[in-house]
């Protein structure tokens, strides 16, 4: 697979967006920076997602109470098999490989049953509140618990998306999913999306669940205890100390999630990507156009960093940011950027046709003038998931002499090469203040330029 960070649309060629769907899409080579926050489902306006939360409250408290009255060798397998949810892709494990808590661990859950009278009694009420007094439980393994109690959910979630967007699915053999009527975990034959090479099976997760900090988190409690608890003014307390201190004043645990719930109005989803503000736009393209030509004092890193973050903002949504990657071509640093091309309007349709372009690639080169170096070197890359269709981001315009050198190359290869200039982003960011049309049509305008240009 040559796409660069494959989304499960790219690799299957389907054409919807981030922004059509409900579910967060999951990466197929890496796992998404977001994590499921259970408190999202607890404060949500939905029925549906407050009874979810009920469920996955009471699956949890039924698993440890099996341990606590008698069978604790069942309860640990069962909490070591729930606390990695591979299927979902959330998180920042690498080559989407995570790894489960260990027994201790397991059994630290199961002891708080015994030594905190408030758990015996209730049992835990947000399962997030485990961050507060188990070592070893942070947001990712909360997600992960969260995503494992609620796997019969997120499958049925799952077959529905895949059926509504004609999502191509295999039969394969999901394990570990949680049957809360007869309390323990069973294993299924089911149709799913899978991922590439390793047919693991794929679970696609709403987003209005995801964060990137869960609303009730160890850093935020640090913050509420320093306020309000004598023991945390006076000195600081290693994280080890915090986790030994609220085993033994659970009060204090019990009065930050009350503070937390009273303040739930504001906890909301994070979205997959925000696109910078309008007034941070401008400001982002005046830093651009100050900037000189070259590479002194890192002054091409600058320009560099400044164009990637104006341009995934000005491109959003009819292009989804991919990546920022650096290569090296015969001895020369060489930053690209590359998006998904999601063929929302008719020329990067028209581009994915003629040039297999199912990403697109930019190259960014803050110099005075394009070189045929230049030229030939981002000819050289492009191919395979590229396509045949790759975008300069410059200061001036391209040379006559090397626009003439990429025509030749659209007549010998196929292959086009377009360009934009710091009077493109100018127009591209008086637009999207605007609102009355899109950025990406500058891109649009260069590219029917550039085919004008081309011998039929």
């Amino acid at each position: 697979m040559s796409l660069i960070r494959p989304r499960l649309n790219d690799y299957y060629d389907l054409s919807f967006t981030q922004e059509d769907v409900n579910f967060a899409i999951p990466l197929l080579d890496d796992d998404i920076p977001l994590y499921v926050d259970p408190f999202l489902l607890w404060k949500s306006p939905s029925q549906q997602d407050r009874s979810l939360h009920q469920m996955m409250v009471r699956a949890f408290d039924t698993i440890v109470r099996e341990g606590v009255e008698g069978n604790p060798a069942n309860a640990v397998n069962t909490l070591i098999a729930l606390s990695e949810c591979p299927e979902v892709g959330l998180g920042h494990a690498e080559g989407k490989i995570g790894r489960r808590i260990g027994e201790q661990t397991a059994e630290s859950i199961i002891h708080l049953y015994h030594e905190i009278p408030r758990i015996q009694n209730r049992g835990i009420e947000h399962i997030e509140a485990l961050q507060l007094v188990i070592k070893g439980i942070s947001r990712d393994r909360v997600s992960d618990l969260a995503c494992s109690l609620l796997k019969s959910f997120l499958i049925d979630f799952t077959i529905e998306a895949c059926r509504k967007y004609n999502i191509p699915t295999k039969r394969v053999r999901l394990d570990n999913i949680f049957d809360d009527r007869r309390a323990h975990l069973v294993s299924e034959e089911i149709d799913l999306p899978v991922n590439y090479g390793t047919d693991s099976p794929i679970l696609l997760v709403p987003k209005r669940w995801l964060r990137r900090n869960p609303w009730i988190s160890f850093d935020e409690f640090t913050k509420f205890t320093i306020a309000t608890s004598e023991p945390f003014q006076q000195r600081s307390l290693s994280h080890e100390e915090v986790l030994n201190y609220n085993r033994a004043n659970y009060d204090m645990v019990v009065l930050y999630v009350e503070q937390r719930e009273r303040t739930s109005a504001d906890c909301k989803n994070d979205p997959l990507f925000t696109p910078i503000p309008i007034v941070s736009a401008r400001k982002k393209l005046n830093q651009i156009k100050k900037l000189p030509s070259g590479n002194s004092n890192g002054v091409d890193k600058t320009y560099e960093d400044a164009v990637t973050q104006l341009l995934a903002s000005l491109f959003y949504p009819q292009l989804d940011f991919a990546a920022e990657q650096v290569r090296t071509d015969s001895g020369t640093t060489i930053r690209d950027l590359v998006f998904y091309n999601n063929r929302t309007v008719d020329f990067l349709q028209e581009v994915h046709t003629q040039f297999d372009a199912r990403q697109l690639v930019f190259e960014l080169k803050n110099v005075i003038a394009i070189e045929r170096e230049h030229v030939n070197q981002l000819n050289r890359y492009l191919g395979g998931s590229f396509g045949r269709f790759g975008v300069f981001v410059t200061r001036n315009a391209i040379p006559r002499a090397m626009y003439r050198h990429t025509i030749d190359l659209w007549s010998g290869q196929r292959k086009c090469i377009l360009t934009l200039t710091d009077s493109d982003l100018e127009t591209m960011v008086t637009v999207f203040e605007s609102k009355q049309r899109l950025p990406i049509e500058v891109l649009k305008r260069v590219w029917i330029e550039f085919t004008r240009a081309c011998p039929s």
